[in-house]
């Protein structure tokens, strides 16, 4: 199985639109190859010693590792919520071209 330091980081926010200005922003930066955002999901957590239920936005980024310091930078300036979300996880294997792209999606970033 080839190395690849490709990852996936996960990340909501409340609306469609909060979540396409904050994908196209991470894109104009080249942190992120991709995002991918699934409307209409429903979180339930716990804020401020209350249950929250909330309408959400779920974000798949796709990215390298070498790029999650900057992501994390970019996110405290990007991110709509004072606790975002912001999971990482490795990618074991993949196709050799999609992962190629991922890479030279994000090595040429300007953050």
């Amino acid at each position: 199985m080839p190395h690849t330091d490709a990852i996936v980081v996960l990340t909501t926010v409340a609306s469609d639109e909060e979540a396409a200005k904050l994908v196209r922003a991470l894109l104009e930066r080249r942190l992120i190859a991709c995002g991918t955002m699934f409307p209409g999901a429903r979180s339930m957590y716990r804020w401020q010693g209350k249950i929250a239920d909330e309408k959400e936005v779920v974000i798949m980024l796709k990215t390298r590792s070498a790029r999650l310091d900057s992501l994390r930078s970019a996110f405290a300036e990007l991110h709509p919520y004072k606790v975002p979300e912001l999971l990482a996880m490795p990618v074991a294997a993949g196709l050799d071209k999609y992962l190629d792209w991922i890479s030279g999606e994000t090595t040429l970033a300007l953050a």
